[in-house]
Parts: C-alpha cells; structure tokens; sequence
C-alpha cells in the first residue's frame, strides 16, 4: 500500500481472487499502468484448477480434463503449449496460468494466503477493504473475481426420508478411493451436468464402483467432445475475435437446430441412448459434454433412473416405482452464488439471480465490477479478458460508461431476455453465449470510447485512496 506521499494519477484498485478470472483483470490493469493489490486466500494462484487448493474452494477431482479445447480456452495473448493435448489435464492447466502472470510480470502484485474478510463502500466512495490479518485498506475501485463454483448447492428440499449410506457433494469427490473408498459400493450419482457425467463414468468402470446409477431429472442434450477429428468448438472463433459471419446472419434458433441434427446425425439423441427425450430446444439449456457417456449406458456400466422419490434407510426409491440399494448419493446439484465478503445490500444473488449490465456492473456503483459472474457455453478465461479490457479502458479514461438510467434499463432488457431463451433453473440466471457476449463487449466499448472523447477523456473515478494510509487494524 502506498504511504502517502507519492501520487497516482490512476485510481488504486483492490481484485479479489488470483484464479483464472483474478489474473486476467491483473494482467490488464498492469498492463495499463493501473496501481492495484490482488488479494489471494490460497498460497498459489489458479484458484478452481489448483487440486487439492489449500483454500478448501477448489472443485477439481484427480481426472479432470477441461470440457473446452485448448486453443478456445487459452487467453487471447498467451496461447497454451503446442504440445498439451486438445483437452489438457488441471494440472497443465495450473502450470499454464502460473506461465501467464510470470510471463507478464505481477506476481508481486499479488498477496497470498491473505482472503479479503469483508469489503464495504463508504459514504465517499471509498472501498474499505479488511484482510484476515485484520488490516483495513483504502482503494477506489473494487474488482470482485471470487469466482462462483466454489459453494456447494445442496438439493432443497431433499427427497424425504433417511438415507442411511454415505451423502456427500461432487465438490468434495477427488476419486474412487476418496475421501471415501467408492470401489466396490453401489453409487446413485443425481444431475446431470459435466461433473456428473464424467463422475459416473469413472466410477462406471467395474474397477472402482460395482453399480452407478445416474438419477436424471429431465432430458438434456449431450455433446461429444469431437466431430470425427476435429475439436467440439472447431466451428467456433475464440471469444477475442467476432463470431463468424453467418452466426450473426443466422436466428440463434436456426443455428442450435443446425448443431443439434449434425450431433444428432453423428451420435444419435439422447433418447436413442435410453436417457430422458429432453424437452426444450438445443441450446435452451447448458448441454452437458462428454464423449464416454453414451458408451457406458450401452455397455451397461451407468444405469439412467429417474428423479428421486424418497429414501428408507439403503433403499433409494425413484419417481418411476423402480428402487435400488445403494450404499452411496453424490449430489451433482451445482453451487451458490455467494459474496461471504459483502453485506446483502451491497450483493446478493438469492436462488442465484443476479442483474447486471453487461453482467458486470450494478449501476448503483461506478467503482465496482464483477468479472467472470456468467455461465458460459465456453471457457472463463477469454470472457474475462474481455471484461477486464473494459474496465482497464474505463479506469483510464479511454471509456465512460452509460447513465445509470441507461445501465438498468438495458440491465433488465438483457436478464430478460436469458430468461426467457434459457429453461428456468439456477444453473442459467447468468447464462452467456460467449460470441454474441465478448461482441457485444467490444461493440459497448466503442461506443463507451466516443462518449469518453465527448466528454473530454476525464479519469472517472479520481485517485483519492493512494492519499490515505491503510487504516491500522482493530
């Protein structure tokens, strides 16, 4: 923290969180020449992708290989190794995000094994931020990436009865044999996004669980990892560069019809595979990605059941009339959007519905952004870059955003509208399509840059925190 006698002409930034989306905006505000502190609560940065991470937070399991291609999930300066494989293990990808901040050179801007306690803003503008040490510091402008994998959403409310066998979340399963030996048991899995589908594929295997039994709720679409020899997302740009043309011809409806036949076409629906006929459009929920799934369920290795109905003690009874004995439920059921740091007032997301423009501001603040909050139908990573130049031009004067009139309006126009394309569910309140996202991005930061000029290119936010010392702590 500064002592008060030098002066910054910038605005001093606090980002919370070192993982994937914390460093992107790192790299951006350094790159910019924006004086800021990042604040990490792990001893290393890579957050979701470190295993094991010290932080208890991370939701990373042993065999976990990204669900994105390499070259797309790479941010857009730094691509990954030639030689890491299309799909790279988390452990590649740790090392590639610990190569990206020393390759650009802010390591030292970031302060570990130090989490962010609370973060209030106060009547003049100010961020007071108070570390676990019990330090209170000063910054004008807050930069959140906290990320929102991390809390485990339990089912609520849970089917009634008592299960008398093991329970536990999918953000604790590191492998068969941990924390709790699976081999040899009988595992009912419940969900069916890309942690359940790659659990109950592994544990499928007649090595580790005997019986795995997949509880599906209703019907989703699933999509393989390849098209013959080529990458899922080959039809795709990377997120820093415009969709393709003819994807911004197309209705979006028309596109998801034309990717569904060609899964369709190449390995069958998921009703073909005995799973549930899904009941909404492709692309009006987040398609599940596996390319093993499909193969267990034929091989008899996963076996598709219904919702739950109740328990009575090892007996799971499901909503067709059909039972099992099991001697373990992993609840695959997502997490909570939760800001342990901020009171209610300031951020809330109950059921995990949040709004906010460009879903990154809360027009009530100018000096507060939140990165990576969204569901993307790709990786985090370049979605971050790209709100990260945003708010790097904003904090430079290079941008000025909107009216706050403005901002909510087109707030509320754009949730509704994910509400009314997304099925309704917790998993899609802040549901992206990346292309049409990072486009919009760009286009708002054109016309951001005109309003700037308009204006006269003024710094928006003064830099008035390097002007006090950090408070002493209590």
């Amino acid at each position: 923290m500064a002592d008060g006698s030098a002066a910054f002409a910038l605005p001093r930034v606090c980002v919370i969180g070192a993982g994937s989306s914390g460093i992107a905006t790192c790299k951006q505000l350094h790159a910019a020449g924006i004086p800021f502190d990042c604040f990490e609560a792990s001893d290393r940065i890579g957050g979701n992708w470190v295993f094991q991470n010290r932080n208890g937070m991370s939701s990373a399991y042993r065999s976990l290989h990204i669900n994105t291609s390499r070259d797309k999930m790479a941010y857009s300066d730094f691509p990954m190794p030639a030689d890491y494989p299309d799909y790279p293990h988390h452990s590649q990808i740790a090392t590639y995000f610990d190569s990206y901040v020393d390759h650009f050179g802010f390591r030292d801007r970031i302060t570990f094994q130090c989490a962010v306690t609370w973060a209030k803003r106060r009547e003049d503008g100010l961020w007071e931020i108070t570390l676990e040490t019990g330090e209170k510091r000063l910054y004008d402008v807050l930069c959140v990436a906290n990320g929102h994998h991390w809390d485990p959403r339990w089912p609520d409310p849970k089917p009634p009865g008592r299960f008398d066998g093991l329970e536990m979340h999918s953000h604790y399963y590191i492998d068969p044999a941990s924390p709790e030996n699976l081999r040899g048991k009988k595992v009912v899995i419940v969900g069916f996004g890309n942690s359940a589908l790659d659990l109950a594929c592994e544990l499928g295997r007649k090595e580790n669980a005997d019986e795995v039994y997949l509880s599906v709720r209703r019907g989703y679409w699933v999509v393989p990892r390849y098209f013959g020899n080529a990458v899922l997302d080959f039809f795709n740009n990377h997120p820093s560069q415009d969709p393709p043309l003819l994807s911004r011809i197309l209705p979006a409806k028309w596109s998801a019809r034309i990717l569904e036949n060609k899964i369709a076409a190449v390995h069958g629906r998921p009703e073909d595979h005995g799973l549930p006929k899904p009941d909404h459009d492709f692309g009006a929920s987040h398609p599940a990605i596996s390319h093993e799934l499909y193969n267990r369920i034929g091989s008899g290795d996963v076996a598709i059941k219904p919702d739950i109905e109740r328990f009575d003690g090892r007996q799971v009874f499901f909503k067709d009339g059909t039972s099992v004995e099991a001697d373990a439920v992993i609840w695959c059921t997502g997490y909570k959007i939760t800001f342990p740091f901020f009171d209610s007032a300031t951020m809330d997301a109950p059921d995990n519905d949040i709004a906010l423009w460009k879903r990154m501001v809360d027009p009530r603040f100018d000096n507060l952004f939140m990165v990576a909050l969204v569901q993307p139908l790709c990786a985090m990573m370049p979605i971050a870059e790209e709100q990260s130049k945003l708010i790097a031009a904003y904090l430079t004067g290079r941008y000025a955003l909107p009216d706050a009139a403005t901002m909510a309006r087109e707030r509320d126009d754009m949730h509704q509208a994910v509400k009314s394309h997304y099925v309704a569910s917790a998993r899609h309140t802040i549901q992206i399509n990346c292309g049409e996202y990072a486009y919009d991005l760009r286009k708002e930061l054109k016309k951001g840059i005109k309003r700037a000029k308009s204006a006269g290119n003024s710094l928006p936010i003064p830099a008035r925190a390097v002007k006090v010392l950090p408070l002493a702590a209590e």
